[in-house]
């Protein structure tokens, strides 16, 4: 018999700035929550559903998730889900299901903490080196 598939892709906005910790062996541990928008046809109505997403990130990449993202930016993740069991504070057993990061990739541009990404040199680097054309987001295909 194969083994399953655990594999999910996920793309959607953050709800609120990301929360990093450390674990005692200083792994670096952020969680994210993401908003997943998606349009559903009701009889002849079409109404917004928003999902939203648990997702744990571990080491360099949970430090790079704190440092560039923030509320509202946008982020592609690869990973897999992982549900767990716990015990609440009146003894009733409860479920926990989030994505286990592999990948986060930023999306979007914009002013402020995060999203703020460049496919141009820096002026600089332009300087040093004028026989390479300089090109802008705006000029990409994509």
């Amino acid at each position: 018999m194969a083994n399953g598939v655990n594999s999910v892709h996920v793309l959607g906005n953050l709800g609120r700035d990301p929360e990093l910790r450390h674990t005692q062996n200083g792994t670096a541990v952020c969680n994210l929550s993401l908003a997943v928008n998606e349009s559903r046809k009701v009889g002849d109505e079409w109404k917004e559903h928003v999902e939203w997403v648990r997702v744990v990130v571990f080491g360099k990449t949970a430090e790079n998730c704190a440092k560039y993202l923030a509320k509202g930016k946008q982020a592609y993740v690869e990973g897999r889900m992982q549900t767990t069991k716990y015990t609440d504070k009146q003894g009733a057993e409860k479920y926990s299901t989030e994505v286990v990061a592999n990948n986060v990739v930023f999306l979007g541009g914009g002013s402020g903490k995060g999203g703020e990404f460049s496919t141009s040199k820096p002026a600089s680097a332009a300087a040093k080196d004028s026989a390479e054309p300089e090109f802008y987001d705006d000029d990409l295909p994509f």
